[in-house]
């Protein structure tokens, strides 16, 4: 590994913790939960994917299915309630954390290749800054869902004995591995800031016959930017 800044470095520590909360979340069925205070609670659990019942029974539909158990969300059998399993919050929440997912999945990746990368490459700020938007964009993904989840999840018109059910640990994990991606986000977007100046600096002060054909280019294209 190449060695990194202090910056870089808190940058991946907030980045691990988070992604690790964020991966933990989206798999595990707790965002939702009875609180236990009921002898015999038609529901359980539920998380992004899947739902626990326990002799869970729709009033509203003509059917006589008592639904028992752990499934996956979109299982066949749940298809004649997925109007009450699915409701268009919920929907979202699973949407906008998928999106959170994918943006840690992808900086993933790009972490691999910043550990990889030496300072002086070309593509060195590139890569910083794209990880760091990748993040900010997840982070942003992520509060759209956790929010959305936070404010409808327990409420009266979802899960039965709504009042017996409670935010579980799933959902704060999740609460925080969203939040972690802002600092690591903004560190490596400061990293790669105080780089391109550097590097900035450093053509302005050698001498103009040994830059290479890429830095003066760079030079003649960011020597007049501010940031």
């Amino acid at each position: 590994m190449v060695s990194k800044s202090k910056t870089g470095l808190f940058a991946l520590n907030f980045f691990l913790v988070a992604s690790l909360f964020i991966i933990i979340a989206f798999v595990s069925p707790y965002w939702l939960v009875t609180d236990g205070k009921l002898a015999n609670p038609k529901f359980v659990k539920i998380g992004l994917w899947e739902v626990c019942f326990n002799g869970f029974e729709e009033i509203h539909h003509w059917y006589d299915t008592v639904f028992t158990g752990c499934w996956w969300i979109f299982e066949e059998e749940y298809y004649i309630i997925h109007d009450v399993l699915l409701p268009g919050f919920f929907i979202a929440t699973q949407f906008f954390f998928t999106i959170t997912m994918c943006s840690v999945l992808a900086s993933m990746f790009l972490s691999y290749l910043y550990l990889g990368k030496d300072k002086d490459d070309e593509n060195y700020v590139t890569l910083l800054v794209t990880l760091g938007t990748v993040l900010v964009i997840g982070g942003f993904s992520g509060i759209i869902s956790v929010v959305t989840f936070g404010a409808r999840g327990d409420g009266r018109d979802w899960m039965p004995n709504w009042e017996h059910n409670d935010l579980g640990w799933a959902f704060a994990l999740g609460c925080i591995g969203v939040i972690l991606l802002f600092p690591a986000g903004i560190l490596f977007l400061v990293e790669a800031r105080v780089h391109k100046y550097k590097r900035l600096h450093e053509m302005q002060s050698r001498d103009p016959s040994s830059y290479s054909m890429h830095e003066r280019k760079v030079g003649y294209t960011s020597g007049h930017t501010d940031i």
